[in-house]
């Protein structure tokens, strides 16, 4: 096992870690490979970390066609919960997307149009035919967000499952968040072995799928253990356990995100997170592990998305403070992707 992380702010935070680790069977190469993310320090593992995610961004060339650089679909977006799904969506353009396609149910599709025009919005989720419809779309689609503003009713939660069927057959990357993750825990197996997705739970959805997966409670003591188990009790897939430091694995490596954000919780900054991840998770594929110094590409995408969000949270802190919405993150992105992916 390799674990690669910070654990900040005091390193005896960091050797509890890795003594709970220890304590658990787990053999920890500690020092193959630091990610430390802290604005007031620069170390080599920071710009190691942070060459790896660079080496999985494509250059801009006038050479290019529209849609080379990444066509995300999200699939979320009910009466209830319109916001979601434009965050996300709007969160992959900015990083880079050339289109971002909505996949949501009938009467949320108006609002969400009028969100913006930047965005290809499908009013079928919520339809009979709505695999069969989404599905003639997949050749013209990269990877998929799948989660933000979902909703909970019946027929939406089924043609989720059976989209996320239809992502493993075709070997589409795919992020699950928010109510997507409510059919995984419902029905573990349909995400069981498909190393081509990534699950963003907060705590409380992090508690759900432990208990749903493992039958057990979670011990939230020892969260890098937690976070293996699940991980390869669900077969390696990867998982960003979010919080006030995001922890990654695939249940073989653990990394560690703690860039500084900001004690700022507005809702939606989950929903930049899985759209900016969606787009890094297909780059991360396109440039293959020669690209990631052999890492898993899920979790540099992951890495890069967990820094890209943190890094958007503090500077629109520093602008906005308390009043600070996940809106004002969202036009961050592109000063705070330039800071740490171009600069």
């Amino acid at each position: 096992l390799r674990v690669a992380c910070d654990w900040p702010p005091a390193d005896d935070l960091w050797m509890f870690g890795c003594k709970q680790l220890a304590a658990a069977g787990i053999r920890a190469a500690v020092l193959h490979r630091v990610f430390t993310f802290h604005s007031h320090r620069n170390s080599g593992g920071m710009d190691e970390t942070l060459q790896l995610v660079r080496n999985i961004v494509p250059p801009l060339t006038a050479e290019k066609h529209k849609g080379q650089d990444g066509r995300i679909a999200v699939i979320g977006g009910c009466s209830e919960y319109t916001g979601a799904p434009y965050f996300a969506a709007i969160a992959s353009l900015k990083v880079g997307a050339d289109l971002a396609h909505v996949f949501c149910t009938t009467d949320a599709a108006p609002v969400i149009k009028s969100y913006s025009p930047n965005l290809i919005v499908h009013p079928v989720l919520d339809k009979n035919t709505a695999v069969d419809e989404i599905v003639q779309w997949f050749p013209a689609l990269h990877a998929m967000v799948i989660g933000p503003g979902l909703g909970r009713d019946e027929m939406v939660q089924q043609n989720t499952k059976d989209l996320i069927v239809e992502c493993k057959y075709r070997g589409m990357p795919i992020v699950v968040d928010a109510d997507g993750l409510w059919v995984i825990t419902q029905e573990p197996s349909v995400i069981q072995g498909y190393t081509k997705a990534i699950l963003t739970p907060n705590v409380v959805e992090f508690a759900r799928l432990y208990t749903a997966v493992l039958d057990t409670p979670v011990d939230m003591e020892n969260e890098p253990e937690a976070l293996l188990k699940l991980s390869r009790a669900l077969g390696n897939v990867t998982i960003v356990q979010k919080g006030h430091h995001d922890l990654i694995s695939d249940g073989t490596t653990v990394l560690v995100c703690s860039l500084k954000g900001s004690g700022r919780r507005c809702g939606g900054q989950g929903d930049l997170l899985s759209g900016s991840l969606g787009l890094m998770a297909h780059w991360a594929f396109v440039a293959g592990k020669e690209k990631t110094d052999g890492i898993n590409p899920t979790l540099v995408a992951a890495f890069g998305a967990c820094a890209l969000t943190r890094q958007c949270n503090n500077q629109a802190f520093q602008k906005h403070h308390r009043s600070m919405t996940t809106s004002d993150m969202i036009a961050e992105i592109s000063t705070a992707f330039h800071k740490l992916f171009e600069s």
